[in-house]
């Protein structure tokens, strides 16, 4: 059963919470009440002389929370009946999905999206295209969806498919994977889809380009069956954690509190930072053993990002170093692909981590935000996901824990939270600017990044380099 702790702040009530005691930061909390705990500090976790003024009580919800639906979605096949779906599949019509493809099958199988028990039919794909969210089976309110996931198919499969109410599902090899049952077909409006995910069809879109553009006129939706769990024998699928798989971990370490950290990039010594400062904020709350789900995001992402193994292999090297602590963190691969959509987006990554049995999520500067494909401008106004994730239907039992901004101290010689009054002071070192010194194989200032993730770095660009002169002195 989840607890809870009661912070009384004295009024004014601090910036972004505009709530009326006593305010509850929970699933019944109202959408007028946004969950952005950017006010709470130290002194807010234990009351103050009131000195005439009356305090509010902010009740924060702790423990692990109920996934979306109530109970998470199991797709995969017990293995008595494995056999047997091979079989049926054989007699079955087939689809071959695209990497991307298997990535959200791997999604759907294990309870991310959950309830959603398959790919979209039409009433469900219309629901996330239009509202971001979902209704509920029993009518009992609404989930959030802010991404539609959907398979294509092209002209000569649907007719392939006919009448047929199941389909095999083949993975890139053409290994069976699934069976897709009682499925509906409907029309694929690309532009369309683009437009409301992204705000826009410029051309350039990641996404777009490796799983839309080229993708069928059709969409195809249906209840999921997988027929055992999705491997992709990289070597890291060890770090391949389900949401059950993390709640019982969870459980086993005793964590009062979950707080999830996604990211794409390779880890610095200001992520780690605002992590270790999250988790001081949460002692001081009055958690007893908050948890940090270090969550990299493992499914597709653009081709200039660093690659998920050399991150996984950076990622252990920051524990090793001991920048995280091992004892209460917990390093797991999101399998989601990315979409580079932004506030959109970023609501998805965040429902993802509450089936998980995270209460907390931290957000940063425009998340899962890109530059401007035609532009020399950013995307999408960089503020802009931290506030939809405070308002966003659905998202009510999370609590969002934004950023501070930490930047290099060249003072201190150190990365620290920055402060305005001495801005000379501070660097700001941009993920351009850092593969750029990992590039030339300089060295970023000292307490950047630490000595043993920053070698994999370079170790990794030094390959690239070597392999592209390789490739020129083939072509000659």
């Amino acid at each position: 059963m989840a607890t809870t702790t009661h912070l009384h702040l004295p009024n004014p009530i601090p910036p972004r919470l505009h709530a009326s005691p006593p305010a509850r930061l929970r699933a019944s909390a109202s959408l007028a009440h946004p969950r952005l705990l950017s006010g709470l500090r130290l002194a807010a976790a234990r009351p103050r002389p009131r000195h005439g003024r009356r305090a509010m009580s902010v009740t924060v919800r702790s423990s692990l929370i109920d996934p979306d639906g109530g109970a998470l979605v199991d797709l995969v096949a017990a293995p008595e009946r494995r056999a047997a779906l091979r079989g049926e599949a054989e007699a079955l019509p087939r689809v071959r999905l695209a990497a991307v493809d298997v990535e959200w099958a791997h999604v759907l199988a294990e309870g991310w999206a959950s309830p959603l028990r398959g790919f979209m039919r039409e009433h469900e794909y219309l629901q996330s295209l239009h509202f971001n969210c979902i209704r509920l089976p029993d009518g009992a309110g609404v989930v959030n969806m802010s991404l539609p996931i959907v398979l294509a198919i092209g002209d000569r499969e649907k007719e392939e498919i006919g009448a047929s109410p199941d389909v095999a599902l083949q993975g890139p090899d053409g290994a069976v994977l699934a069976i897709l049952r009682r499925v509906e077909i409907y029309p694929h409006n690309k532009e369309e889809r683009i437009a409301r995910t992204w705000g826009t069809t410029a051309p350039g879109l990641p996404y777009v380009d490796e799983a839309i553009a080229q993708a069928g006129n059709w969409l195809i939706g249906g209840d999921l069956e997988v027929i055992e769990p999705i491997k992709y024998n990289d070597g890291l699928d060890h770090y391949r954690l389900s949401p059950q798989q993390l709640r019982n971990e969870f459980d086993k370490r005793g964590a009062d509190a979950v707080f999830a950290f996604q990211l794409r990039n390779p880890v610095h010594n200001g992520h780690a930072l605002l992590m270790n400062d999250t988790r001081r904020r949460l002692l001081e709350m009055g958690f007893k053993n908050p948890i940090l789900l270090l969550h990299p995001l493992g499914g597709f992402t653009k081709a200039d990002d660093v690659p998920l193994p050399v991150r996984m292999e950076q990622h252990s090297k920051v524990l090793e170093d001991g920048v995280l602590d091992p004892e209460t963190t917990i390093v797991s691969i999101f399998p989601s692909p990315m979409h580079y959509a932004g506030p959109t987006e970023v609501q998805w990554h965040a429902k993802a981590r509450i089936n998980a049995g995270a209460n907390f999520y931290i957000v940063g500067r425009d998340p899962a935000g890109m530059g401007h494909p035609t532009e020399k401008r950013d995307l999408y106004n960089p503020d802009h996901g931290k506030k939809v994730l405070s308002m966003a239907p659905g998202l009510e039992k999370l609590n969002i824990l934004p950023f501070k901004v930490a930047a290099y101290d060249t003072v201190a010689k150190k990365m620290a939270f920055f402060d305005p009054s001495r801005s000379k002071d501070f660097l700001f070192i941009s993920g351009t600017k850092m593969r750029a010194f990992a590039k030339s194989g300089e060295n970023p200032p000292d307490g950047f990044m630490c000595p043993g993730g920053w070698k994999v770095l370079v170790d990794y660009y030094n390959s690239l380099q070597t392999e592209e002169a390789a490739v020129a002195t083939i072509e000659q």
